[in-house]
C-alpha cells in the first residue's frame, strides 16, 4: 500500500468507481467497488512510480495526512 492520498468517486456515466491520485498525474484506475478500485490503483502508483524512477522523472511526495488523530 503506498501513501499517497488517494480520491474515490462514483461515476454516473460510467457506472463505476474511480480512484485518482492527484499528486501523480494521470494516475487513476476504476473498479466495481471502492476497494476493488483502491486495489487497482495501489497497482498503478506502482507502475507509475517505476515508469518516472526508469526515466528519470520527479516523483513528488505523499502529502501529510488530513485525518487528525
Amino acid at each position: 500500500m503506498h501513501k499517497n492520498e488517494v480520491l474515490i468517486y462514483w461515476s454516473r456515466e460510467d457506472k463505476i468507481f474511480i480512484a485518482e491520485v492527484p499528486k501523480l498525474a494521470g494516475c487513476l484506475a476504476h473498479g466495481k467497488t471502492q476497494t476493488e478500485a483502491l486495489q487497482n490503483v495501489n497497482q498503478a502508483i506502482q507502475l507509475w512510480i517505476e515508469t518516472a524512477k526508469e526515466f528519470g522523472d520527479r516523483i513528488p511526495q505523499p502529502k501529510r495526512s488530513r485525518i487528525a488523530a
